[in-house]
């Protein structure tokens, strides 16, 4: 076990914690990254909406944003933290390995993991031909035959997103949907059929959905949709607790609560990216990445020029 100390940690290293370590390391600060090597993207069969990186690797993508930020002697560990204390200029996190590292400031950058519905024969088609954003892989099935999976308004709600990418959008709610009659006439209107009945599994080959299957009842014989890809609506937890065990604010949807600059509700901790339950794109995460960096070493630069007064004043 080791102990070492860095004037920022930045816990997660995708693209919120990268952008900022960059950022960072290029104001002179000494950071270190750490990261548990579960990204939540990296099922996809590409990185979408990021201008000059369209539809690179997830893995490509990481790759060589730890190999710049590298070359400007960010300190990257792979290992997950487990633990993190500590109050303004003074946080300690100890790692899986049972190493600790002392930090002035601690960004938070950890992402959410996605609420995967529990399909048979979902594991070989995620990140395929299921998806849970229109965003990121609606244009690669624009004009098929597209099904919706999951209950209630959001559900309901994009179903009628998806209608932008193509007409034959079918909602299967695997029982009852949850909505009102005001919201089924809604979807009728735009031509959204609802299929409540259970879902026994999904069928597809070398990772590309061709039907769903509906579990027989009440005499019912078991019949199937023909679809060429889903996307789900059934959430997404936080994949760390890190900002609620230090105190963070937490809001209504279990984001981490934070003001314009990437500040959390605890000072010294920051957040970016989809902890913050912002949208939740690449780009997005890398540019808050940048800003909560820019806000940190700002708030650092304060500090500093406060310690160096009450010593001239001593």
């Amino acid at each position: 076990m080791s102990e070492s100390f860095c004037e920022v940690l930045i816990v997660g290293g995708g693209p919120a914690g990268l952008s900022a370590a960059l950022v960072l390391a290029r104001a002179r600060r000494q950071v270190v990254v750490c990261d548990g090597g579960q990204p939540r993207n990296a099922p996809s069969h590409g990185v979408h909406g990021y201008l000059t990186r369209d539809g690179i690797l997830p893995g490509e993508f990481i790759d060589s944003a730890r190999r710049e930020v590298l070359a400007y002697g960010v300190t990257l560990r792979t290992g997950r933290v487990v633990s993190l204390a500590g109050v303004s200029s003074h946080f300690t996190a100890r790692l899986d390995s049972g190493d600790s590292i002392s930090a002035r400031r601690v960004l938070i950058a950890t992402g959410v993991v996605d609420r995967i519905p529990s399909l048979a024969g979902i594991e070989s088609l995620y990140g395929r031909s299921v998806h849970h954003c229109p965003y990121c892989d609606g244009w690669e099935w624009r004009d098929r035959a597209l099904a919706v999976y999951g209950k209630g308004r959001f559900a309901a709600g994009l179903a009628l997103l998806l209608k932008a990418w193509s007409a034959d959008v079918v909602w299967c709610s695997d029982g009852r949907a949850g909505i009102d009659a005001a919201r089924r006439a809604e979807l009728e209107r735009h031509g959204i059929a609802i299929r409540e009945q259970r879902i026994d599994r999904l069928v597809g080959r070398d990772g590309m959905l061709e039907r769903i299957v509906f579990a027989a009842y009440d005499g019912v014989a078991a019949e199937s949709l023909a679809r060429d890809a889903m996307f789900f609506s059934t959430g997404h937890r936080q994949s760390s607790d890190l900002a609620k065990h230090l105190g963070c604010g937490i809001d209504s949807t279990g984001g981490v609560r934070r003001d314009r600059h990437q500040r959390t509700t605890v000072a010294g901790v920051y957040v970016a990216g989809d902890s913050d339950r912002d949208a939740q794109f690449v780009v997005v995460a890398a540019a808050e990445g940048a800003k909560a960096a820019v806000t940190i070493h700002g708030d650092l630069m304060k500090e500093q020029a406060a310690q160096r007064t009450t010593v001239t004043s001593a």
